[in-house]
């Protein structure tokens, strides 16, 4: 037998219409009320998997996500995103699939680009209904669940090891394989996965809790499908995919002028080698209406660096991008005329026909050669997000969010008092970018619905006491706009630890548009203020702690938008007022002065104004479009801005 280590090649499926072009218009009533049961079906599922399920990433961090998808591949939902079906049509045909079937895969190389790290483990049940002329069932739909597990083998706790150099030290991976058989769980399968994990009761809980909320997806859409018909609900499947291709095209390509825009961000470090700009970037060219097929944007990822040593690769060139794109799109939701519009537009598999990707060679942070290691592919995936945002501000006189990290993992890791092994391990925001119409918000999550880990869970179940959480003041870019606010937490330990963090943009920051400034970068403080007082590297596996000893976590804050000095001065008073800016900050940040004053912050106006004027002639006369803040400076070798950070580069 010959074992394979490279995956093989395997043609991307094309998102394609289920019903003829010229077919019956289905009644527009009706494919909004299947868009609803899908929407209603997609929360069921993850309402009883976030109640049945054992671990706290997955039952009270609610970092996983569910997702329907049609036979053809295509994801029909837009309440968030998800993995893909690609990996599971390529190993098995549909036509051998049977009711009562699930199939599991967490293979990052071989999941076409779905999954990122191998703690994301992802269920796929298919669905079955009778088609008109057929006698027995066939396959019409798919549900899918896949969420960040706490443990799955390799070399460290959490299966993400900060200096892993192969994907091999990350843990157990496993390619597309039939989970249950026709109702009956492969438990051969779930030993050996169970086997490889520290916390195997939590695992085989979870997995339980996630084949089984798809099994009750998958019979809640068969009823749709008897309801309705299979080709009339086929047919508003295309009638949704279609409504959001032209919406997109005509609420939000609209407002990008023709045109080709460059723009590029990093990540910092790869917990390998010594930190450095490890560079995406992105070249928008906007289509005009003579492009066959309507407007579209092409992406160009040419330009971005270097496959790392360490473990921030992302392989998002499988299946065209397919993943990618959908991860991305959500960024061009900021062009919509309102808030209130922009939250009202899904991002379903209608945006792909919108968008192309062109990848680099393979060898890059985004096309990654086999084996190399992706646990901490966030970082890479995050900045991606901000990269579009950034090239998009570009075309459009800024007019898009100041960037934004708003996710990262810390923990502590040991014995409990019981002398049971244990991990707490939570996912942190941090504070979105001002936007042009409003500052940004604090203490957000990428991960729709996710949260950080109550207290008085954590302090129940684990030894420590979380001694402060609130907002990190001065955390977020100064601006006419304000950055949001991170989080600052303090966890006191009652007995010896060790902690671990995953973390990006602790020297980088969130950069700032349109003369607002970058927010505060990510810390992790061992003692502060104590005789042991020690920073901690953001991407770290097991820094030892005390009993007794104190951890700060300062997560970071977003960028502003616009001119500080622009934003009134009752408002910086206000800030002051509510704690999420100091009065230093107010007269650093801002130019506002604070009168001397024993109760509430008053603004001396005539000195706000002198101070003010000054700060404006101190000015340079050519400032960037963006504010990266000191830490680019620092690892970019002594430049203070990049190449393309002015508008017209």
């Amino acid at each position: 037998m010959t074992v394979t280590t490279e995956p093989v090649a395997v043609q991307a499926v094309k998102p394609y219409r289920l019903t003829p072009v010229d077919g019956t218009t289905p009644d527009p009533v009706l494919v909004e009320i299947v868009a609803g049961y899908l929407a209603s079906v997609e929360m069921e599922v993850e309402t009883s998997i976030s109640r049945t399920s054992r671990s706290p990433m997955i039952r009270d961090a609610h970092d996983f996500r569910a997702g329907i998808h049609d036979r053809n591949l295509r994801k029909l939902t837009g309440r968030s995103y998800s993995a893909l079906v690609h990996p599971v049509a390529r190993d098995f045909p549909l036509d051998t699939m049977k009711p009562g079937d699930v199939y599991f895969h967490n293979d990052v190389y071989l999941s076409e680009g779905g999954i990122g790290h191998l703690p994301d483990l992802c269920v796929t049940v298919p669905v079955f209904a009778t088609r008109p002329g057929e006698e027995e069932p066939s396959v019409v739909a798919f549900v899918q669940a896949f969420g960040h597990h706490d443990d799955i083998g390799g070399c460290c706790p959490g299966s993400m090891p900060s200096g892993a150099t192969t994907v091999y030290e990350e843990g157990l991976m496993v390619p597309p394989i039939k989970l249950w058989d026709q109702g009956v769980p492969n438990e051969a399968a779930l030993r050996i996965m169970t086997r490889n994990s520290r916390m195997p009761d939590a695992l085989a809980a979870d997995l339980d809790a996630e084949c089984s909320a798809c099994l009750m997806g998958a019979r809640r859409l068969t009823e749709l499908f008897e309801r309705y018909g299979c080709d009339t609900v086929e047919a508003c499947f295309d009638a949704m995919m279609d409504a959001t291709t032209e919406t997109y095209r005509r609420e939000i390509l609209s407002k990008i002028p023709k045109g080709e825009y460059t723009w590029e961000d990093y990540a910092e470090h790869d917990g390998v080698d010594e930190p450095m700009l490890h560079r995406q970037r992105i070249t928008l060219t906007k289509t005009g209406p003579e492009d066959e097929g309507g407007e579209r944007l092409i992406l160009d990822f040419n330009g971005t660096g270097p496959q790392a040593k360490g473990p921030i690769n992302h392989c998002g060139d499988y299946a065209d991008g397919n993943f990618l794109i959908k991860w991305l799109a959500p960024i061009l939701r900021n062009l919509a005329d309102s808030p209130e519009r922009m939250a009202e537009l899904d991002v379903n598999e209608g945006v792909v026909p919108l968008i192309e990707m062109k990848f680099p060679e393979k060898g890059t942070l985004i096309t990654p050669i086999f084996p190399a290691p992706t646990n901490a592919r966030t970082f890479v995936i995050l900045r991606l997000l901000g990269v579009l945002a950034g090239v998009v501000a570009k075309a459009v006189d800024g007019n898009m969010p100041a960037d934004q990290e708003t996710i990262r993992y810390t923990g502590v890791y040991g014995e409990d008092f019981d002398g049971h092994s244990y991990l707490m391990r939570e996912v942190l925001g941090g504070g979105s970018g001002g936007r042009h119409y409003a500052d940004g918000e604090d203490t957000i999550h990428v991960v729709p619905d996710s949260r950080n880990l109550p207290t008085e869970f954590t302090e129940s179940r684990f030894p420590f006491i979380v001694e402060k959480l609130g907002l990190a003041k001065d955390s977020g870019g100064a601006g006419r706009y304000r950055g949001g606010l991170g989080y600052e937490k303090h966890i006191r330990m009652l007995k010896d630890a060790n902690f671990m963090s995953i973390a990006d943009r602790s020297i980088l920051s969130c950069w700032g548009v349109k003369g607002g400034k970058a927010g505060r970068p990510f810390s992790v403080v061992l003692d502060p203020g104590g005789p042991n007082e020690r920073e901690f590297d953001a991407l770290t596996d097991a820094e030892p702690i005390k009993a007794g000893e104190v951890v700060r976590i300062r997560t970071t804050g977003g960028g502003g938008w616009g001119d500080p000095l622009d934003r009134p001065i009752e408002e910086v008073v206000r800030d002051v007022l509510w704690g999420k800016v100091s009065a230093e900050g107010a007269r650093v940040d801002y130019g506002v002065v604070l009168a001397s004053s024993t109760g509430e912050p008053v603004a001396d106006v005539d000195a706000t104004d002198a101070l003010r004027e000054q700060m404006r002639a101190d000015r340079g006369l050519d400032e960037p479009f963006f504010d990266r803040g000191p830490g680019y400076e620092r690892l970019s070798g002594g430049a203070k801005f990049a190449e393309f950070d002015f508008i017209d580069r």
